[in-house]
């Protein structure tokens, strides 16, 4: 099913260090909701799933009414969220009964410690938990993304095994895109990727001893080798993206602009299906990492 996906807002009540949008949550305003119903109006046709994402979408005023839009127009609709809002039970069950599908929470840690350090709220663990927990227990399909860093990659096995404990079916280690405050935190955040490799493969590992449906996000296939299957691009639906700038096609933009295959990946036998890392990635630390799969 093809998809849009609206950034309805850049405002945000965490701080994460990693954050792609940087500080567009300063000088970027609101998308109106008039210039919301309109892209949903003028999409419904040709697209079957609206993405409400941004920034923290949940902090709209508004958002309970463009849910109820999308959702009269025919959407199938997912959230993307860094799940605090759904602590509370009575706003789970209104996002639920205007028409939310899908939420995709946002979770960095397995304890508090670690996840507010990330995401620069204190208590913001305690809140995106309980949230994942309220949504479950209302029976909606809730998946979860942790962005892969220094700060957390050799807990990668703890995070998965606390995610299988809190029943989410399907949870993502993505690594960081860099740019925004990934790249004005750089050398605290972004790890090598043959570092994580050990520590990944055992968080993965765990979802599938359990029946969950682990996936990764921008990792190539010379580092995945056995959990190839994992890889979330495989799965990604075709998107057209509403930002400050239109994007007709996130596919396409990300597998000709946003990532680079390097001078030895022809000879991988996964050259055809693997997109590569983020470009930014081999600009700061090259090629050599990336081992060919005979």
């Amino acid at each position: 099913m093809k998809r849009i996906d609206i950034k309805i807002t850049y405002k945000c009540n965490n701080n994460c260090k990693f954050c792609v949008q940087g500080d567009k949550r300063y000088w970027c305003q609101n998308k109106p909701a008039d210039e919301i119903k309109k892209i949903l109006e003028t999409s419904k046709d040709n697209y079957g799933e609206v993405i409400f994402t941004g920034g923290e979408p949940t902090i709209r005023p508004d958002i309970i009414e463009l849910i109820k839009f999308a959702k009269k127009a025919g959407y199938k609709i997912q959230i993307q969220t860094n799940g605090r809002m759904f602590a509370y039970k009575d706003f789970c069950r209104e996002i639920i009964k205007a028409g939310a599908d899908i939420f995709a929470i946002s979770i960095h840690g397995h304890n508090a410690e670690l996840h507010d350090y990330l995401t620069g709220a204190k208590g913001s663990f305690a809140e995106s938990t309980s949230g994942i927990r309220n949504l479950l227990s209302f029976a909606k399909l809730t998946v979860t993304n942790t962005v892969i860093n220094k700060a957390n990659f050799h807990y990668l096995p703890e995070i998965a095994r606390f995610l299988v404990d809190l029943g989410v079916p399907q949870y993502q280690f993505a690594f960081p895109h860099i740019l925004g405050s990934t790249l004005t935190n750089k050398d605290l955040i972004v790890p090598r990727k043959k570092e994580i490799v050990p520590y990944l493969k055992k968080g993965l590992e765990v979802g599938i001893k359990n029946k969950r449906r682990p996936k990764t996000e921008a990792i190539p296939y010379c580092f995945l080798i056995g959990y190839e299957d994992c890889a979330a691009e495989n799965d990604v639906a075709e998107t057209k993206v509403f930002g400050i700038e239109l994007t007709e096609s996130f596919n396409r933009w990300r597998k000709e602009e946003g990532r680079r295959k390097g001078p030895r990946c022809k000879e991988c036998k996964y050259f055809q299906c693997c997109e590569g890392p983020w470009r930014e990635y081999p600009e700061f630390f090259g090629w050599d990492e990336f081992i060919p799969v005979r």
